[in-house]
């Protein structure tokens, strides 16, 4: 008779080995192959489960990109801290659903004790709620949505009982640069091309007070501001105190994308770049980027918990909540069947620390401006933006072929080096897109890649010197 658990210690020897052992950084399969490999007829019989996990692993590790390699440094992506993935495993041995305090006490709780650590690491107010989502797109999701429902309130409309269509119309403020997880969240909740107000960004991505200040006096309605902390490819930070400022005396609800940058806060270093962030409504949030949380991890935080709640309480007779339970998760985010992503947050943070979250962001703010220095001393080739935190963008000098030697350049180191990066087209040119996040990323391995980027760009300026001789 087959053993049931069988699989269970086959994926756990597995995963011991693929983070013991080198790989490639890129995946090896083409689409086709991967297609082969997974999209075969449904069997009329079942399968011994040691067999599907080991065809999974077969058709899976091909098409696996190795974001948790040190040399990986194409997106904001974590690499799954150890501790994090064990503590993921066991939420899936665990099987909880944390719906409601009532169907899994400790899946509550775990989350109460994050959410208290979170405040604490991140400076913000300390009654503020906590909701456990996917990411940064469903955390903005969740704090738009509180948004929504207050700037309503304030304004004298029942948006529980009117909904959007018997509500004025809402004006939303930001940059014309911010991040596409906003405008999918904006979209989601309703809100359209006429609702935004884009504003022009400087060199930086960012949209400057004066301009903030300006768009909000030229109208009249609720209004909802949204401001970045670690813009996507620069890496900045809006004014903070000026914007809250100005929200203020518009009576405007001010939430803040902080899915990486947020962090500066937890460390005494970068902490000034986030200076007055904590005057917001609500922020936005990542762990699976900076703090290495297994995916899918991200929280949304709500200044006002009675509006927070307000946006996402889930109410029905069959959910017995009663007076002595605890933290009920559903109050904060949307949908019943959760999956306790709180054990793995409380995980990583337990075997972190204060001093471990703050060395993270130190180590790879460090790295950043190791390689952004190397870079900036390679004739031909620039530093984009200015390199405050973790992020460097890398163009030509040249402008008649900057991005197309950019491109070259990245599909050398791509091919040659072991190295993982990729090209992005920003402010109309497309430059090489840096970003220093994946746990085990040192300045070694920044200075490697910087050497590695010397190498290829004389090659290529050779291989162009050649073709013009």
């Amino acid at each position: 008779m087959q053993d049931d658990l069988a699989p269970l210690d086959q994926a756990a020897r597995y995963g011991r080995a693929f983070r013991s052992r080198d790989r490639p950084i890129h995946p090896t399969a083409s689409v086709q192959e991967l297609r082969d490999a997974f999209c075969q007829p449904l069997a009329d019989s079942g399968r011994p489960g040691t067999a599907v996990i080991r065809e999974l692993i077969e058709a899976a590790e091909p098409g696996l990109v190795g974001n948790t390699d040190p040399n990986f440094f194409a997106w904001v992506m974590g690499g799954s801290d150890p501790v994090g993935v064990a503590a993921d495993w066991l939420a899936s041995v665990w099987g909880q659903n944390a719906a409601i305090y009532q169907t899994s006490p400790a899946a509550a709780i775990a989350e109460e004790a994050v959410s208290a650590w979170l405040l604490e690491l991140l400076d913000l107010p300390r009654d503020s709620s906590v909701g456990f989502v996917t990411g940064a797109t469903m955390a903005g999701f969740v704090g738009l949505s509180a948004a929504r429902s207050e700037v309503l309130a304030r304004a004298g409309v029942d948006f529980a009982a009117l909904g959007l269509q018997g509500s004025p119309r809402i004006h939303v403020f930001l940059s014309d640069d911010a991040h596409v997880c906003n405008l999918t969240a904006l979209r989601h909740l309703g809100f359209g091309e006429a609702n935004l107000h884009r504003l022009p960004s400087g060199p930086d991505g960012l949209a400057a007070p004066e301009v903030l200040d300006a768009a909000m006096a030229s109208v009249d309605g609720p209004k909802i501001v949204i401001a970045q902390a670690g813009h996507i490819n620069s890496g900045g930070f809006e004014d903070f105190t000026a914007f809250a400022r100005i929200a203020k005396a518009h009576d405007a609800w001010l939430h803040v994308d902080g899915a990486f940058g947020l962090w500066a806060r937890a460390c005494p270093e970068t902490r000034p770049l986030a200076a007055g962030a904590e005057l917001a409504d609500s922020w936005s949030v990542d762990g699976h980027k900076w703090l290495q949380i297994p995916y899918d991890s991200g929280f949304v935080i709500v200044k006002d918990a009675r509006a927070h709640r307000r946006a996402m309480q889930i109410q029905a007779a069959y959910l017995n909540e009663a007076p002595e339970d605890g933290r009920n998760p559903t109050s904060y985010v949307p949908g019943l069947s959760r999956r306790a992503r709180g054990f793995a947050a409380w995980a990583v943070l337990r075997g972190l620390g204060r001093e471990g979250v703050a060395a993270l962001v130190r180590r790879h703010c460090n790295a950043a401006s190791v390689l952004a220095a190397r870079v900036r001393e390679i004739d031909g080739l620039t530093v984009v933006n200015r390199v405050d935190l973790n992020q460097v963008v890398v163009g030509g000098t040249d402008p008649t072929d900057a991005s197309h030697a950019i491109a070259r350049l990245a599909d050398r180191l791509n091919e040659a080096h072991g190295l993982f990066v990729r090209t992005a087209v920003w402010k109309g040119q497309t430059v090489l897109r840096l970003s220093v996040i994946s746990q085990d990323t040192t300045d070694g391995h920044a200075a490697h890649l910087a050497d590695c980027i010397r190498t290829a760009w004389q090659d290529i300026r050779q291989d162009t010197s050649t073709r013009l001789a």
